[in-house]
């Protein structure tokens, strides 16, 4: 789904119109992304946690060369789903004969040899 389809469903969704919908995603999106550039964490109760992570410096290789590359620090986005969200996912894979997620679907999927 791309965001004028996201949108679509919003207005939909909330009775809206398409552009008070796009206005209040945008909206949404920016208070999420200045949250993470002041370094805070958005916790979005059932849905997911936004958090911002300091990733070490390290060696690399280049993929062309094999040639070692020192890769500096940076910052990081992660996302850490929430229970409903993830239960909302795995709830269509129980059909299927389990996900291996750690639920409580009827049966594990079958592990690879």
């Amino acid at each position: 789904m791309n965001k004028s389809e996201f949108v679509s469903k919003i207005a939909e969704a909330s009775d809206l119109t398409k552009v008070a919908a796009e206005k209040t995603l945008n909206s949404v999106l920016d208070v999420i992304s200045t949250a993470l550039a002041n370094e805070e964490s958005v916790n979005l109760i059932g849905f997911g946690s936004f958090s911002v992570t300091q990733r070490a410096a390290r060696i690399g290789r280049n993929p062309q060369t094999g040639k070692e590359m020192k890769i500096a620090e940076k910052k990081v986005v992660k996302f850490k789903v929430g229970k409903k969200l993830k239960d909302s996912v795995c709830i269509k894979v129980k059909a299927k004969g389990g996900c291996g997620c750690g639920c409580k679907t009827a049966k594990p999927m079958p592990k690879k040899k």
